[in-house]
């Protein structure tokens, strides 16, 4: 028996297993451990900084042969320099979350790059679908990071019933069990950022690796609006409760300071940074308060996965992070899960077959 799905074909992996590209984890070693192992790996396009992205990409290329995918979104600032790279280095596939719109991914599918947008309700899986997006991935609401309320196992048939293009169950998975789960749902794989970043190539500091493999309650994993408004699932920790002891007034404050220490660092001056804040206001579905507080994300998550700071930063997960005991390598990883999923699905197919 061998795991073989659509998902493998379109993207040129071996196995229908994926890693997302979390912001400042998914750099070009990680993306590329996975690739090699036999899964298919995002590069986080839309925290790299402007003008070293070509580079990264060609850090991935002297690390593996096999093909890989770019994470952006239209509202960084080095968007253009995403789309432009991806393209010129006949990358894979791209992943998003917030846009682009149906001109620039039929730019991206006329340069034959895979289109692949993360949603997390069935009008948002719809919707992208008519964009052109080419395969769906699913996120339920147990995943780490921005989230909704719904559980993988309503929203994943629901989306399945919903597009006619492949979906990937994300939100939970961390094992073959999970895997077997989501093909026999219909699912043409499954995409896992947690699982990733707890693995031997993750870059995220061994203090904060730490946390996450010390953190056994998935109730502790959970979600809140503090950070930049909207619903995002961390593990609790001193910074959380924090914010959300902060009034609303304090956390603007707060975001302003953080919006010119991240405007410094990107090279962007006030006007460019009220262009772009008026650009994301304009262009999604956020209020005034939250467009504003967005800059909280960046600066506090990078103090948690990149600096390793576990209770003055922020630590993005998805409850799976409570089910993982140890940190294996890529390779040990996919091994394992899709030994596992064989397992399962070949136990089930007796069951079948007995009656």
């Amino acid at each position: 028996m061998s795991l073989h799905t659509v998902l493998c074909e379109r993207l040129g992996s071996r196995y229908p297993v994926v890693q997302t590209a979390m912001g400042w984890v998914a750099d070009a070693n990680l993306t590329a451990a996975t690739c090699n192992a036999g899964g298919f790996g995002f590069f986080a396009g839309a925290t790299t900084e402007p003008g070293d992205v070509e580079n990264q990409i060609l850090a991935i290329k002297a690390r593996t042969d096999r093909p890989f995918g770019v994470n952006f979104h239209m509202f960084q600032p080095n968007a253009e320099e995403v789309i432009s790279v991806v393209i010129k280095h006949k990358v894979r596939a791209v992943s998003y979350g917030r846009g682009p719109d149906a001109k620039t991914i039929k730019r991206l599918k006329d340069a034959g790059v895979v289109c692949m947008p993360t949603v997390g309700a069935v009008k948002h899986a719809i919707k992208a679908v008519e964009l052109g997006a080419d395969i769906i991935t699913v996120q339920g609401g147990e995943g780490g990071g921005h989230t909704g309320a719904v559980p993988t196992t309503i929203l994943l048939p629901q989306v399945l019933d919903a597009v006619k293009v492949p979906v990937v169950a994300a939100g939970g998975f961390f094992d073959g069990r999970g895997l077997a789960a989501a093909l026999s749902y219909g699912a043409a794989g499954i995409a896992m950022g947690t699982r990733f970043l707890m693995t031997k190539e993750s870059p995220v500091p061994r203090p904060a690796l730490d946390r996450y493999l010390a953190t056994k309650d998935p109730t502790l994993i959970r979600t809140t609006t503090a950070v930049d408004g909207l619903p995002q699932r961390f593990i609790e920790n001193a910074e959380i409760k924090r914010l959300e002891s902060m009034g609303l007034p304090a956390r603007l404050a707060m975001s302003m300071k953080y919006a010119r220490q991240w405007g410094k660092e990107s090279g962007l001056g006030p006007i460019a940074m009220a262009k772009l804040g008026l650009k994301v206001l304009s262009s999604s579905e956020n209020s005034f308060a939250q467009t504003v507080m967005a800059p909280n994300l960046p600066m506090l998550v990078q103090r948690g996965v990149v600096e390793g700071n576990t209770e003055a930063g922020l630590l993005p997960s998805g409850q799976a992070a409570a089910m993982i005991d140890k940190l294996e390598s890529c390779e040990e990883l996919i091994a394992r899960i899709v030994s596992e999923a064989e397992a399962r699905l070949k136990a089930v197919s007796a069951l079948v077959a007995a009656n």
